[in-house]
């Protein structure tokens, strides 16, 4: 068994990577109805979005028509309505996303595991750079009790996963400004960058998190997929 890494090298809609995530979760699920067939490898798409506002299923159908407008600003930015846990959150340049699809039964580990096997990997991805990262009674990775680096949610269909993490390299901060981020009042968004980090790239980081990730599932091989 090998963990494949999908890697988006350009900035792409976050339409299209849902696309493939999608495509990944539909051969997990084939294969689970089906046992007897070769269960398809563990895999992560890492990616960088254009800009996009996000909601959690928790808030799908409630965001208003002029809420929507306001987050789209003059087209600078899509709006889409996700399945995964959390609320409302931004990806965009900068910012290095991770879906990694999984079939968490296979791998022996409980959805909470899983949880923390995330929050770890973010951490020990943090720490290659200086930077210490924690957990709170919040979700996602933080510098402090009062600054984000890491958002988290995740989406389980038969203990196959997806969506994941976003961690921010060197965003623009500005666009967490115009929401109250994963719903949480008074709370900050850093960076790398913020974190005086500099020079560092979206795909090291994603290389860095990958590399972490499969070492929490205990696999060592992980082959890379460049896609266009």
């Amino acid at each position: 068994m090998w963990l494949t890494h999908l890697s988006l090298p350009r900035i792409v809609s976050y339409r299209h990577v849902s696309k493939i995530q999608d495509n990944l979760v539909a051969k997990l699920l084939a294969h689970k109805a089906h046992p007897s067939s070769t269960p398809p490898n563990p895999a992560i798409v890492t990616a960088e979005f254009k800009p996009v506002y996000a909601c959690g299923r928790r808030e799908v159908g409630h965001i208003s028509a002029s809420q929507q407008a306001f987050l789209r600003d003059n087209g600078r930015a899509e709006f889409v309505e996700a399945l995964r846990g959390g609320q409302t959150t931004f990806h965009g340049p900068g910012q290095m996303v991770a879906y990694p699809v999984i079939d968490l039964k296979r791998h022996g580990i409980s959805p909470r595991e899983y949880v923390c096997l995330l929050e770890k990997a973010v951490i020990a991805t943090c720490a290659r750079w200086g930077i210490k990262g924690i957990t709170t009674e919040n979700p996602g990775v933080w510098v402090s009790e009062e600054s984000k680096i890491a958002a988290l949610g995740v989406h389980l269909r038969r203990n196959v996963s997806s969506h994941g993490v976003a961690i921010n390299v060197n965003t623009d901060l500005w666009w967490f400004e115009r929401i109250v981020a994963c719903g949480l009042e008074g709370k900050k968004t850093t960076s790398f960058e913020q974190e005086g980090v500099a020079n560092v790239s979206v795909g090291d980081v994603a290389a860095a998190f990958v590399e972490e990730f499969g070492k929490s599932l205990g696999i060592e091989e992980t082959q890379v997929r460049i896609i266009d």
